[in-house]
């Protein structure tokens, strides 16, 4: 947004700020926050404090410096009002978890750590930070974040202490996180329709029974080495041996396949064209095979048993099935894309399609913040300090997407971040 486009919101900015920031009890710091979004939603490179206390007429540097890094307010408190606004009026298709990376020089900076960078597509100095957004085709934004903590962070007393890192955080597998926002979320009452997640996520067993352990459905991506059995491969006891000892449990004789081997033996006749939605340049369409599949391995969780059964501590050793959604694009030599979904067992594969490709839309939410909005363009190096500028940045997100869904009034022809173009393939 240009400074005229800013102007022309600048009523209905200090009308969202009063409310979103309701919890910040003093009236100067409701103020930096207004500061602070119409500086990152101004047109220019750097949405750093410097560069933004130099674009703005009220820009103060060292305020602004003191309300992102020094101050005390609770930034969950400010998250929890932007969902309470955005989930009604998004009413997402489902919730997205992801991770985005964030390059950084030194080490200094919070969590930042040689470790795989997205962003770079490569092992680079970055910090990492697990996200849920609430998604649809046409809209999207974050709920919650949470800053991954590399290990190297863990026993480093003298970074921690200059980074104000919290005694109780700790490092931690990224799929713990994710579901620690899914649990923060339920405590505001608020539930997903259903989880979409890529196969960093979606590969994890544990990850998968966590979404089932709380009742949420899922369409995860995974990678083609996942094994499972057939729905109608059953499992078997051997005979007992001898009147004494335990009855010999049910288990599975043989070793369950990969997805790919699975897919590799379906017929042409498994797949069908479907069409997911309508893109830049065109229908979004590919072929695509459910099957319904019993997700194996050692971190499969079993079934809870029943109380006939635990007396007698038995499990029958049936694996759990769910649908394996496998897409074979037209041209390609094998199948290049792999989900596990939970959703019923009626559930037609037009609806598995659509909810495991909605997951397109995460990457528009990250041009937009990061390109647009500056998520990565903080400097400060504390715990504290990125909490409120990741906050600060998705309150500005927020704001443009109501802006845009409101109702066409006189103002700015497009209140817009000018995100780049999504990708016909996403």
């Amino acid at each position: 947004m240009d400074a005229r486009e800013v102007d022309l919101v600048r009523a209905e900015l200090a009308s969202y700020v009063t409310d979103v920031f309701a919890s910040l009890r003093r009236k100067d710091q409701r103020a930096k926050s207004d500061c602070y979004l119409r500086g990152l939603m101004l047109d220019g490179r750097r949405k750093s404090i410097l560069a933004m206390a130099a674009r703005l007429p009220d820009g103060n540097e060292q305020n602004l410096q003191q309300f992102v890094n020094q101050s005390t307010w609770d930034p969950v408190l400010v998250q929890r009002r932007i969902c309470e606004r955005m989930l009604p009026l998004i009413a997402p298709t489902a919730w997205v978890i992801d991770d985005v990376s964030l390059p950084k020089d030194g080490r200094m900076s919070i969590g930042v750590a040689p470790q795989y960078c997205g962003a770079l597509g490569k092992r680079a100095n970055c910090q990492v930070a697990v996200s849920v957004h609430a998604a649809t085709d046409t809209a999207s934004c974050p709920l919650q974040w949470r800053l991954f903590l590399p290990r190297s962070w863990e026993a480093d007393d003298d970074r921690r202490t200059s980074t104000r890192v919290p005694a109780e955080v700790t490092h931690r597998e990224k799929w713990r996180p994710a579901l620690d926002m899914l649990d923060t979320l339920a405590e505001w009452d608020m539930s997903p329709p259903a989880v979409v997640a890529d196969s960093a996520y979606g590969t994890n067993a544990h990850f998968r029974a966590g979404l089932a352990d709380r009742g949420i459905h899922y369409a995860l991506a995974i990678r083609a080495d996942v094994s499972a059995y057939p729905f109608g491969a059953e499992p078997e006891a051997p005979p007992r041996k001898g009147p004494v000892g335990c009855w010999p449990q049910p288990r599975y004789r043989h070793p369950a396949p990969s997805v790919a081997t699975l897919a590799a033996g379906l017929g042409p006749e498994a797949f069908t064209a479907v069409t997911w939605r309508q893109g830049t340049r065109g229908r979004l369409k590919s072929r695509f095979a459910a099957v319904r599949v019993r997700p194996a391995g050692k971190a499969v969780e079993r079934p809870i048993k029943t109380a006939a059964s635990s007396t007698q501590g038995w499990w029958d050793g049936v694996l759990p099935d769910c649908w394996l959604l496998i897409e074979w694009p037209d041209g390609a030599d094998t199948p290049t894309d792999y989900w596990l979904s939970s959703l019923p067992t009626d559930t037609p594969i037009t609806g598995l399609v659509r909810l495991a490709k909605v997951r397109w839309r995460i990457e528009h939410d990250y041009r937009e913040l990061k390109h647009g909005l500056g998520l990565d363009h903080f400097e400060g190096r504390s715990w504290p300090g990125w909490h409120h500028h990741v906050t600060l940045v998705t309150a500005a997100q927020a704001f443009l997407t109501e802006q845009r869904l409101a109702p066409k009034v006189p103002g700015p022809a497009s209140l817009s971040t000018r995100p780049s173009t999504p990708s016909k393939t996403s």
